[in-house]
């Protein structure tokens, strides 16, 4: 039996090629996205067509009881999760305080905060019980430092970096290994950013800082250090990490 990566949030970015890299390594990829079928089937031919071995599935984070009926049904009908990719965005957009309402800053904690304590509460206890298990938790500059505009951005993946740390409290020294992930720039990813800017601003921005430039994080190197930090020894446990492409900025740096 292959061991489980399960992927929540499964776009053609980081999700979806993280979910690949496991494929190619020998687990199964139980990739779960919110919307477009058509785009999850096509992931999953791809994986298939590489002979790795993979599933999709169609599931709202936010709906009562999406994400701990399916971590269930993975259990049960393909095997135990090994690793959980939990790549969910929060992201609203830039928005003044006056233009927040209460049900946008809302579902920005329970995509980025709230989905992940639900995974993590559904897991956890599995992965106690077999003495191992990793969580790999995507996030943003929005976690460390907060700007104009990002009210509910901010406040969620800083609520989300905290919940790593105390995840990490409790179940590092149980063999559990929560790794929160920040992604300290734009990713080459048409599900993302490319949607945020349209198909012709994505492609001049690619032209401009991608590509050759490599000025654009690309999710298929982002996909290696996943993976790395999915293998290390728990006696070297990277805990919290930042990526960003060589040409940008820290966040600190701002």
């Amino acid at each position: 039996m292959k061991p489980v990566c399960l992927v929540i949030g499964a776009g053609a970015g980081i999700g979806g090629t993280v979910g690949k890299r496991f494929a190619q390594e020998g687990y199964h990829a139980a990739l779960c996205r919110r919307t477009d079928q058509d785009g999850l089937n096509t992931l999953v031919e791809s994986i298939e067509s590489e002979g790795g071995s993979a599933s999709g599935f169609l599931l709202n984070a936010v709906e009562a009881d999406g994400i701990e009926e399916r971590v269930a049904a993975v259990e049960a009908d393909i095997g135990p999760i090994e690793v959980v990719v939990f790549n969910l965005g929060a992201q609203i957009g830039d928005r003044a305080l006056a233009d927040t309402t209460y049900k946008a800053f809302e579902i920005g904690w329970r995509m980025a905060t709230f989905a992940l304590f639900r995974a993590a509460s559904t897991v956890c206890p599995l992965m106690e019980e077999r003495g191992k298990g990793t969580i790999l938790v995507t996030s943003a500059t929005a976690a460390m430092r907060g700007n104009k505009g990002q009210h509910s951005h901010a406040a969620a993946m800083g609520g989300r970096r905290m919940l790593c740390q105390s995840l990490n409290a409790e179940f590092g020294p149980k063999g559990i290994h929560i790794a929160h992930i920040l992604i300290d720039g734009a990713v080459d990813a048409p599900d993302t950013l490319g949607k945020m800017l349209g198909p012709e601003k994505f492609q001049q921005l690619r032209e401009t800082r991608g590509m050759d430039h490599d000025g654009l994080m690309l999710p298929e190197k982002i996909a290696d250090t996943y993976f790395h930090i999915a293998q290390q020894h728990r006696s070297t446990w990277t805990h919290e990490i930042d990526m960003r492409s060589f040409s940008d900025r820290p966040w600190w740096n701002h």
